[in-house]
């Protein structure tokens, strides 16, 4: 399919459509009424979510295995989703986080040598319901003037598609304010983490000489994070996201990572900020991403807040306020940081460049600081990869003193 089918007609008329087109198998239908025809792909059956969209031009397996994406349908704005195939070395958990896919052409043919599979039959097993053959570019710029509504996919290629109920449907889902959705994507017991980044010519490699001794709490942790942890020498002990102070101090860690994650912070933040406020007493130097940001601020006495849009990409220009260096990063996130709300000797350290939102912070007089993207780079730009090194220095400098 090379262009959007029929679908595209019903989009913004704010009541749901009757009228299927012949060949359409599947639709998103919105919280408004509007419906969305076109054809199904992934899993049979219906998801429903936020739905939000991501500018990314490569990494589709990373990003629908990020669980930061967990309770989300994601809308790719890219055309070539599938091109690339699917492997199995190119996930950053083991099942996809997200609810569901939006395409604007049906998944072509991989055409890559690192294929294993064709995205369709990874989607399958995944359990991703998913529908192609939609204007993206009009959803998208609905998503950027009113906000991510609540949606749901329908694929049912041998059944009605009830599309009122559908919308009533997308219309009760309390959406993802209020949520807690890192219990569900963190992991149900500790375990450690030893593998390193990807090579071309040897694939992951093995930390074979640690350094540091670093506590990672999973709120929905990405692989590609903790493996660029143990490239820099960190044995890497990863806890749930409901461990306690005590529970995170006594592995005696050199340092706490606290990782990204989906859902709404203050939710998460119920169990996991008395948690973090211990760690911080203890003086332990500390680094989070994403989530673990959000934690972080309000750990420290901020506030957070949801986003109108948010930030999903790997294109997005954030700047340094210390030495004015601009870095390409990629980003998922639907709340933010207030920088108003930051306490005495807790300041900015980074903010983005589409819309002045707050993307870091750092804390006067002790080691800790933290950033709203995604250093890793998984998909995405490497510019922000030295923020590792900037927490094992820090680390260094802890134990030092």
């Amino acid at each position: 399919m090379s262009a959007p089918t029929a679908s595209a007609s019903a989009f913004g008329s704010g009541q749901p459509t009757a009228h299927r087109p012949r060949a359409a198998d599947a639709a998103l239908v919105l919280a408004d009424g509007s419906v969305l025809w076109g054809r199904g792909v992934g899993a049979t059956g219906q998801a429903i979510g936020e739905v939000c969209f991501n500018t990314s031009m490569t990494g589709y397996q990373e990003i629908v295995t990020d669980p930061s994406y967990a309770g989300q349908i994601i809308t790719f704005t890219f055309p070539h989703i599938g091109n690339v195939g699917a492997n199995r070395e190119d996930l950053e958990t083991q099942q996809a986080a997200c609810r569901g896919v939006v395409l604007r052409v049906d998944i072509t043919e991989p055409s890559n040598w690192r294929a294993v599979e064709h995205l369709d039959a990874w989607l399958k097993k995944q359990g991703v319901v998913g529908i192609a053959g939609l204007d993206t570019r009009r959803l998208a710029r609905r998503i950027r003037d009113a906000g991510a509504p609540h949606g749901v996919i329908v694929h049912l290629p041998d059944g009605d598609i009830d599309t009122a109920t559908a919308r009533q449907q997308a219309a009760e889902w309390p959406g993802l304010d209020g949520m807690d959705l890192a219990k569900e994507v963190t992991c149900m017991q500790l375990y450690q983490w030893e593998e390193t980044t990807w090579t071309l010519e040897g694939g992951y490699g093995r930390l074979v000489d640690p350094k540091y001794k670093v506590v990672a709490v999973d709120y929905g942790a990405k692989r590609n994070i903790l493996r660029n942890l143990a490239n820099l020498g960190c044995a890497v002990t990863v806890v749930p996201a409901t461990a306690t102070t005590e529970d995170i101090l006594r592995h005696q860690p050199d340092g706490v990572f606290l990782s990204n994650g989906p859902g709404d912070p203050k939710a998460t933040g119920d169990y996991a900020v008395p948690a973090l406020q211990g760690v911080l007493a203890a003086g332990v130097p500390t680094f989070g991403i994403c989530l673990g940001h959000q934690i972080l601020a309000l750990a420290l006495g901020a506030e957070t807040e949801k986003m109108h849009l948010g930030h999903r990409g790997a294109n997005h220009p954030v700047k340094d306020l210390a030495t004015g260096r601009v870095e390409i990063t990629s980003q998922n996130h639907g709340f933010k940081v207030i920088p108003e709300s930051l306490p005495d000797k807790v300041t900015p350290s980074h903010k983005s460049l589409f819309d002045g939102s707050n993307e870091g912070l750092r804390v006067a007089d002790r080691p800790i600081f933290s950033v709203q993207y995604h250093p890793e780079a998984s998909p995405g730009p490497h510019d922000s990869h030295y923020l590792f090194q900037r927490f094992v220095e820090m680390i260094d400098r802890h134990k030092g003193g």
